[in-house]
């Protein structure tokens, strides 16, 4: 569609951005609707980002995205915040509401939301959580607020694990009625005992990702059983070694490809309040042929 003078404007806020396929697939949606909207990619490096939000406000953009290294500095630009991007610290979508700027983090609905493609319901489960940043927080705090009975999450002991144990002491302030933990990951006996009760593993640190492809967490492959549900935040592999070991266990996988498309989904669902075309959008920017990869939102 042609740009007109009611064209809304919607963006990418983030460094580096030029890579992005945020604007591509988003652009395809308005279009495939016939939206008067735009989408466009903006540079903004993290000292920037309330000159940005200011700018936001002046030119009247309906919504945006938000990537590293903005996630964490944008909360104190907004007029609201959601209950999870509260829990979170972090906001990775604003929105334009009746002229105030609300942010969400959209990053656990997608991982949840793929979860639940696969026919998995997250109420009453225990998972065991590989990682403690920020991708593993926003699956922390959907999982809860979608019913999760138990998460154990584990990490490496260094320097980021007192701002973790700070998190989980929050995040089990705010949700007393179910158990989230913090342990160890190389404490390969409390990782066994862990895995062997929970319903699903998932792994929340980057590796598996280059140039970790060859490595996987976990290295007693026992520990892969049929009724296991095994999950990966790394996408590129599309599977990873963790999800290769596990399928040839006869684990059910779940790659996260679906999780970076479900939380584009989700975005796309607080702008227009329409169901983004999720398999048409994957076949199209997410084939094998193509020849780019984005980095989400996350």
């Amino acid at each position: 569609m042609e740009i007109s003078g009611k064209t809304k404007l919607y963006g990418l806020i983030g460094s580096p951005v030029e890579h992005s396929k945020s604007p591509a697939m988003y652009n395809y949606c308005f279009d495939k609707w016939g939206l008067d909207c735009k989408y466009l990619a903006f540079d903004v490096p993290k000292e920037k980002t309330g000159d940005a939000i200011q700018a936001f406000r002046t030119f009247g953009m309906k919504g945006a995205n938000i990537t590293m290294p903005c996630k964490q500095e944008v909360l104190q630009y907004l007029d609201e915040v959601s209950t999870a991007a509260k829990l979170v610290g972090a906001c990775n979508t604003i929105v334009e509401e009746n002229g105030k700027l609300v942010g969400y983090i959209t990053d656990g609905i997608g991982y949840v939301e793929n979860l639940r493609a696969h026919g998995i319901d997250l109420s009453g489960k225990k998972i065991t959580l590989l990682g403690a940043g920020g991708a593993s927080t926003a699956i922390q705090v959907q999982a809860l607020l979608d019913g999760a009975k138990e998460i154990a999450v584990f990490n490496q002991k260094d320097g980021f694990w007192e701002t973790a144990e700070r998190k989980i002491e929050e995040l089990q302030a705010a949700f007393p009625e179910q158990k989230i933990t913090l342990n160890d990951l190389s404490d390969q006996d409390e990782l066994a005992a862990s895995i062997q009760t929970s319903d699903i593993l998932s792994n929340a640190t980057r590796v598996g990702m280059h140039p970790l492809e060859n490595i996987s967490n976990i290295q007693d492959l026992s520990l892969f059983r049929k009724d296991l549900v095994v999950t990966d935040v790394v996408y590129d592999p599309i599977q990873t070694k963790m999800l290769q070991d596990a399928e040839r266990a006869g684990c059910q996988i779940i790659g996260d490809l679906g999780m970076l498309l479900y939380q584009g989904a989700a975005a796309v669902k607080l702008y227009t309040g329409r169901d983004m075309p999720v398999e048409e959008v994957k076949d199209r920017f997410y084939s094998p042929q193509s020849n780019h990869r984005n980095e989400g939102t996350s």
